[in-house]
C-alpha cells in the first residue's frame, strides 16, 4: 500500500491519479528531475538518489515536495534473472515520497508510492515484450502505486502507454529526438529539415521558421507531448480512451500491435474495465469487437441469460441507429407486427446479439457503429457465433429471420447449417416494407399475446441473470410486483417491500436492503465488500475494507458487511483493487443501516 499516490477516476487499465505531493500533480502527467531544464510543461518532481554502483549510500534524505527515486542496480532489459538477482539491493523503508526501480520479476519486492519500469525503453521496442512487462509490474503492485515509463513518450504513442496502464511518463525521448532534427507530432515524426512550415502554432514554434532550430525542435515535441497528455486526460474522464486509441494506433505499426496485445490480455483488462458507464461506446474499426465491454456482453447473454419465452417463435430482426431499439420507427413497425406473440432479438454488430429484455443493458442502448451497408468478414464470423452459442441451448419451436439480405443472411444461414436448424425468413425488398410486416404478421398467426406482467417480470429476471449470475433472476425474482411503466420499473415481493429498481440509464438493478439481503441468503454468489466496524456515511474508503469478492467490478452492486453496519452501494474499484489501495473510494453506498 501507498500513501502519496491515490486513483481517482478509471477507464480500463488507464486512470486519473492524484500525486499528493507538496504541490499535487494529476497524473497521467509528464515529469522530470528537480533540476532538470527541460523545455515546456513538465512537472520537476522527482529527485534521483542516485545508483549503488559507487557501493552503499547512506540513506537518502527526502520530503513531500518530491518523489525520490530510491538507490538502485539498474539492469537492462533482458538481464537473466540470476544477474539481477545476484546485483540487487534492499530498497530503503522511508517515510517521503519514493519511487522503486523494478524489473517485471521484482516488482513486487519493493513497495513504493510509484515503480520505475527499469530498461522500458528495450520493452517498447517490441509489442509482446512491453505488454508483458507493463502488465506484469501492474498486477504485482498494489492498485495504488503509479507505474512510470521513462524515455519512452512521445506524442504519438503516449496515448497507447497510459492505456496500457502507465501513470508517468517523462519527455526525455522527446528531447533526444528534437536535438537530433525530428519534429514530432501525434501521427508523424518529420525530419526538421523537410519541413517548409511548422504544423503546430505552441509557442516554440511562433517565430519564422529559418529561425527554427534544433533546441526549438526539442521545446515543441516536449510540448506537443504535454498537449497530448492533456487530450488523454480528458478521455479517460470521459470513459472514452479506448476509442481514441483505436485511431491513433493507425499512426504506427507498434500501436496496433501493442493494443491487439493488450486485448489478448482479457483478463487484464477485465478486471479493470467498468461495468457500466456513461459514455457512449464507438465501434469504428474492426478492432471494436474485441473490446471487453463487448466480449464481456457476448458472454454473459450466451452464458447468463435464460431466454424466457423459449415455448414462443423467435424473431431475429435487425438493430437500428436509435438507442434503445424500441424508441425506432422500425422496431415500433416490428412491435407492430409481432404484437407480444414472439420473442424478439436484435442482431448487430458489434454487439452480437440482444434480447429485448436486455436492449437498456450497457453497451446495447450506449453504442454507435460505422454503416457503410456491407458486414465485413470479421463482423459476420463474431455475430454468427454468438447466435449460435446463444441458439444452442434453447427450444424455440420456430426461429423467423425478419432481417434484410446483406449481411445478416449470412448469419443465419452460416447458424441454420451449424445447428441443422431452418430458419423462416419474412423479408422481401426490405424488413419494414407493408409486404414484409404482414408477412411476419402472418407467420405468428395463431400464437396469443403474452401479458405486460410476464414481459416486465422477465425482464427483471433477464437483468438478474446478467447482472448477478446464471440462475439469479429466478433465485432472487420468482415473486415479484413490478410496479411502475417500463422502463421505470420498481421490484416489490409478495408483501410489497422494495427489492430493487431498474435504472433505466444503464439497464441494471440497484438493489435495496431488502435486495440485498435476499441476494446474501441466496445460493447466488454474493459479491460482499467486508469492512471495519463502523457506519459508512455516503462511502467506504478502502482503507475501511477488510475483504472484497474477486469479481467485483467497477459498477457492480455489492453488499457492505461489517460488525457495525449493513449496507448495499455500487463499488467504484474492483474487488482486488479495494484490497490492495489504501486511498480512495472503495464502494458508493445506496442504502445503510446500523446493527
Amino acid at each position: 500500500m501507498t500513501d502519496y499516490f491515490e486513483v481517482h477516476e478509471r477507464d480500463s487499465a488507464a486512470r486519473i491519479g492524484e500525486l499528493r505531493l507538496a504541490e499535487s500533480v494529476t497524473t497521467p502527467a509528464l515529469v522530470d528531475d528537480v533540476d532538470a531544464d527541460t523545455p515546456g510543461a513538465v512537472h520537476r518532481v522527482l529527485d534521483d538518489a542516485g545508483s549503488r554502483w559507487a557501493g552503499d549510500p547512506d540513506p537518502p534524505e527526502g520530503d513531500d515536495g518530491a518523489v525520490t527515486v530510491l538507490p538502485h542496480r539498474g539492469m537492462p532489459a533482458g538481464t537473466p534473472d540470476e544477474v539481477a538477482e545476484a546485483f540487487a539491493g534492499d530498497t530503503p523503508d522511508v517515510d517521503f515520497p519514493s519511487a522503486a526501480v523494478v524489473a517485471p520479476e521484482t516488482a513486487a519486492d519493493h513497495p513504493a508510492d510509484v515503480t520505475v519500469l527499469s530498461g522500458a525503453p528495450g520493452y517498447a521496442g517490441h509489442a509482446a515484450a512491453f505488454v508483458e512487462a507493463v502488465t506484469t509490474v501492474r498486477e504485482a503492485t498494489p492498485a495504488d502505486t503509479a507505474l512510470y515509463l521513462p524515455g519512452v513518450a512521445t506524442p504519438r504513442n503516449v496515448a497507447t502507454l497510459v492505456y496500457a496502464g502507465a501513470d508517468l511518463v517523462d519527455p526525455h525521448r522527446a528531447v533526444v529526438r528534437g536535438r537530433e532534427g525530428r519534429y514530432l507530432t501525434t501521427d508523424e515524426a518529420h525530419f526538421l529539415e523537410d519541413l517548409d512550415e511548422l504544423p503546430c502554432a505552441c509557442p516554440a514554434c511562433r517565430v519564422p521558421r529559418e529561425e527554427f532550430d534544433r533546441a526549438a525542435c526539442a521545446e515543441h515535441n516536449v510540448n506537443a507531448l504535454a498537449a497530448e497528455l492533456r487530450r488523454v486526460r480528458r478521455r479517460v474522464r470521459d470513459g472514452r480512451l479506448r476509442d481514441y486509441v483505436e485511431g491513433q494506433a493507425r499512426q504506427a505499426n507498434w500501436l496496433t500491435a501493442t493494443m491487439r496485445r493488450l486485448d489478448q490480455e482479457y483478463g487484464y483488462l477485465e478486471q479493470r474495465t467498468p461495468l457500466i458507464r456513461r459514455a457512449e461506446l464507438s465501434a469504428a474499426t474492426e478492432d471494436s469487437l474485441r473490446r471487453v465491454e463487448i466480449q464481456r456482453f457476448a458472454e454473459r447473454v450466451t452464458e447468463r441469460y435464460v431466454p424466457r419465452f423459449d415455448d414462443r417463435p423467435l424473431v431475429l430482426v435487425p438493430c437500428s441507429a436509435r438507442k434503445p431499439y424500441s424508441d425506432s420507427q422500425s422496431h415500433e413497425q416490428f412491435h407492430d407486427a409481432v404484437k407480444w406473440r414472439a420473442h424478439m432479438v436484435s442482431m448487430t454488430s458489434p454487439i452480437g446479439v440482444v434480447p429485448q429484455e436486455l436492449e437498456l443493458t450497457y453497451p446495447a442502448q450506449h453504442y454507435d457503429s460505422v454503416v457503410t451497408g456491407r458486414w465485413t468478414a470479421t463482423e459476420i464470423e463474431f455475430v454468427a457465433n454468438v447466435l449460435e452459442r446463444y441458439l444452442a441451448g434453447t427450444d424455440y419451436p420456430e426461429v423467423i429471420a425478419h432481417v434484410p439480405g446483406e449481411g445478416y443472411r449470412d448469419i443465419c444461414e452460416r447458424v441454420e447449417a451449424a445447428l441443422d436448424r431452418e430458419f423462416t425468413y419474412t423479408v422481401g425488398d426490405h424488413p419494414t416494407t407493408a409486404d414484409s410486416l404482414a408477412e411476419l404478421a402472418g407467420e405468428l398467426a395463431g400464437w396469443d399475446r403474452y401479458q405486460k406482467r410476464e414481459r416486465e417480470h422477465n425482464t427483471v429476471r433477464a437483468v438478474a441473470d446478467y447482472q448477478f449470475g446464471a440462475g439469479a433472476g429466478d433465485e432472487l425474482f420468482g415473486d415479484i410486483a413490478t410496479p411502475g411503466r417500463y422502463p421505470q420499473l420498481r421490484v416489490e415481493d409478495a408483501d410489497g417491500e422494495q427489492l430493487a429498481a431498474l435504472a433505466q440509464q444503464y439497464g441494471v438493478l440497484s438493489l435495496t436492503l431488502a435486495g440485498a439481503r435476499r441476494w446474501l441468503d441466496s445460493d447466488v454468489p454474493t459479491k460482499t465488500v467486508d469492512i471495519d466496524p463502523f457506519v459508512p456515511h455516503g462511502s467506504v474508503l478502502a482503507p475501511g475494507v477488510t475483504d472484497a469478492s474477486d469479481d467485483i467490478r467497477v459498477g457492480d452492486d455489492v453488499v457492505i458487511r461489517g460488525d457495525a453496519a449493513f449496507g448495499v452501494g455500487r463499488a467504484q474499484m474492483s474487488g482486488p483493487e479495494m484490497r490492495s489501495s489504501s486511498r480512495g473510494i472503495a464502494v458508493q453506498t445506496r442504502h445503510v443501516e446500523e446493527r
